[in-house]
């Protein structure tokens, strides 16, 4: 149903070059320490490159490749500490019956158990010497130690960790801060030389999701990346949004200046640790074209279909020269394939329509057009569930979802107007002049300058018109179909046909509609364009406000609003009618008898006015109320017979 979000192997983009180029650069510099970047936003198909470059090196067991995530180790302890055990368990997996790895791995193990008990002395400035330590000092300490001294927990106590660090002052020195040259060089040594036990030509490590971290994360494992940089036959390839680590750069060093020469401090950073960077670039129209074509063919066909299979293979070799075409030739798909299948067919079509605004709108981001495409076959799904799947065109879905992504208050305007008929006349009114002939729409005044547009057709009023412009013109016309099934399974946008609506949202039009005739008489457009559930929470509303009245002799504030609800929404008729019957006889004035005959329009509702009128003409508990009642139905007698 819907296309997993998340990194593959398989290739819809053509990163596969970028890929191939990564794993030949560092084929090439298989003796020196190398770091690579692979730059772009969030969602650019940066864990794709990464999972490719992976599986270029899995056949190959002279080669160790690690993947780290540093986001998901977010939280634990130091990123430094995490990244070297990683690859030194891999190291044991790789070669788990060499006597002489193991004891080299033992060696460089507990070099990194003295970094981190280094690390927590240092933090809480050996606490233990001075007097009493805190309890989660101890802790922490003895956690660190007992690795080092071979002891069970019940061993380590504050004495014998203090006897530890008393007698470890040597070591100590050694990884001090003061000292720390000294120590990444004899880190460094050791590593090497584990790397030549275990015989692995090439150390690669991929760092994915750095631009997760927090700051403090992301700058240690950058600083654990630093420490290998001088390790022969160690390589790094690093997936991150360079603006996403310039910024945990400036967070954590805040008191560097802003910048020095042409570039930042945080760029020149993040350049001495990236030496050679690529970054994704945004897809254009072909290439979303061709994405969205084989995104809806992955969604119909699966993966394992020849179809896809055959299809992909077509898409990457056109995506080798984008700019020769707009995508795939429906020619070579036929003599490839023997037909065009009708998946095929419809993916192209739909592909061609919203390729253009897509593009634009999702700034050629992979991920934000997946996104579209995957919830567009849900709302299809949640359509079919609910059993009105064939009242669904998918491109005219398609269409009202780019509104509701790139233009929400175009998508806001077409809901509304949509909501009683399910037809909107701003919608028409804009089809109508992006499809209608120049020379029909314009017409030059009688000095020959001016030039306004036909009668009859009048723009709407929306923000960012041009594009709303750009938007109508593709295929298909929304003016002819019935618009309410797409409003309704894309209602998770907004509060239509049943989601709930904040009152707050419509406070402003409650308010006008208990203002004065004139601003309710204003406010008339604007509640034609309500929602069914919008206008009866308005109605709601009102109706609280008037009962709550205390003085009904006299026209409560919001009566006049009600009225104008019932007369731009007929299905609020009967509910405003059995509102003013419900109305105590013996409280109220003459107002309540008159200016119903524009409101109640429905035959029965009118009808059933005509007997409430009666009604009060012939009770005797409100004199003024059956005196004004026996003038209108005389009223309505005379204009009848006249």
């Amino acid at each position: 149903m819907i296309v997993a979000d998340n990194e593959t192997a398989v290739d819809l983009l053509y990163y596969e070059a970028i890929a191939r180029t990564v794993v030949r650069l560092i084929n090439e510099k298989s003796d020196e320490p190398l770091s690579v970047g692979i730059h772009g936003d969030w969602g650019a198909g940066k864990s794709s490159v990464l999972m490719m470059v992976e599986e270029s090196f899995s056949d190959d067991e002279r080669v160790l490749c690690v993947r780290f995530n540093g986001w998901l180790f977010q939280g634990f302890e130091d990123a430094k500490a995490v990244l070297i055990e990683m690859i030194v368990e891999e190291l044991r997996r790789k070669r788990p019956t060499s006597q002489k790895v193991a004891e080299r791995i033992k060696k460089v193990l507990r070099r990194v158990d003295w970094m981190k008990l280094a690390r927590k002395a240092g933090a809480y400035g050996i606490t233990l010497a001075t007097g009493i330590p805190q309890p989660e000092t101890v802790k922490d300490l003895c956690a660190a130690a007992r690795s080092l001294i071979n002891k069970g927990a019940e061993d380590v106590s504050p004495e014998t960790l203090a006897a530890l660090v008393e007698g470890s002052n040597e070591f100590l020195h050694e990884v001090s801060e003061s000292n720390a040259p000294e120590q990444m060089h004899a880190f460094r040594k050791e590593f090497a030389e584990l790397l030549a036990d275990a015989e692995i030509d090439r150390l690669i490590v991929l760092v994915d999701d750095l631009d997760r971290c927090l700051p403090d994360t992301a700058i240690e494992t950058l600083e654990a990346i630093r420490l290998f940089l001088f390790v022969p036959h160690a390589a790094f390839v690093i997936a991150a949004d360079e603006g996403m680590i310039e910024y945990a750069v400036r967070q954590h060093f805040p008191d560097l200046p802003v910048a020095t020469g042409p570039a930042t401090y945080a760029r020149n950073y993040l350049e001495k640790l990236i030496q050679v960077p690529f970054r994704l670039p945004s897809l254009g129209y072909a290439e979303t074209r061709i994405y969205v074509t084989l995104l809806l063919v992955l969604n119909a066909s699966g993966e394992k279909s020849e179809t896809f299979q055959e299809l992909a293979k077509m898409g990457r070799e056109v995506l080798r020269r984008p700019w020769k075409g707009p995508g795939l030739d429906r020619r070579a798909i036929e003599e490839t394939l023997g037909s065009v299948p009708l998946e095929v067919e419809r993916a192209m079509e739909l592909a061609g329509r919203i390729a253009p605004i897509l593009a634009d709108g999702a700034r050629g981001n992979p991920r934000q057009i997946k996104r579209f495409i995957n919830t567009m076959m849900l709302r299809l799904a949640i359509a079919e569930e609910r059993g009105f799947r064939d009242e669904l065109n998918i491109s005219v879905l398609a269409k009202i979802m780019l509104a509701e992504r790139f233009a929400p208050e175009l998508y806001d305007a077409i809901a509304r107007g949509s909501a009683n008929t399910g037809a909107s006349e701003e919608l028409a009114a804009l089809e109508a002049v992006v499809t209608t002939p120049p020379t029909d729409l314009e017409a030059k005044s009688t000095n020959g300058q001016e030039k306004t547009l036909a009668a009859g057709v009048s723009l709407p009023d929306w923000p960012n018109l041009e594009w709303a412009k750009q938007w109508a013109a593709i295929d298909p016309p929304l003016a002819e179909n019935d618009l309410r099934p797409y409003v309704f399974v894309t209602r998770d946008r907004r509060s239509v046909f049943g989601a709930v609506t904040s009152l707050g949202e419509l406070d402003e039009l409650i308010a006008k509609l208990q203002g004065s005739p004139l601003q309710v008489k204003q406010a008339a457009t604007e509640i034609a364009r309500l929602q069914s559930l919008e206008a009866e929470q308005v109605f709601d509303a009102l109706r609280a406000k008037v009962r709550d009245t205390d003085d009904l002799t006299q026209e409560p504030v919001g009566v006049k609003g009600l009225a104008e609800m019932a007369r731009q929404h007929k299905f609020l008729q009967r509910p405003l009618l059995s509102f003013l019957q419900d109305l105590p006889i013996s409280k109220l004035g003459p107002w309540v008898v008159s200016g119903w005959a524009s409101v109640f329009s429905e035959t029965n509702v009118e009808a059933e006015f005509t007997a409430t009128l009666k009604g009060w003409a012939e009770q005797d508990d409100n004199k003024k109320l059956k005196a004004a009642s026996e003038a209108v139905i005389k009223l309505v007698g005379k204009r009848k017979r006249s």
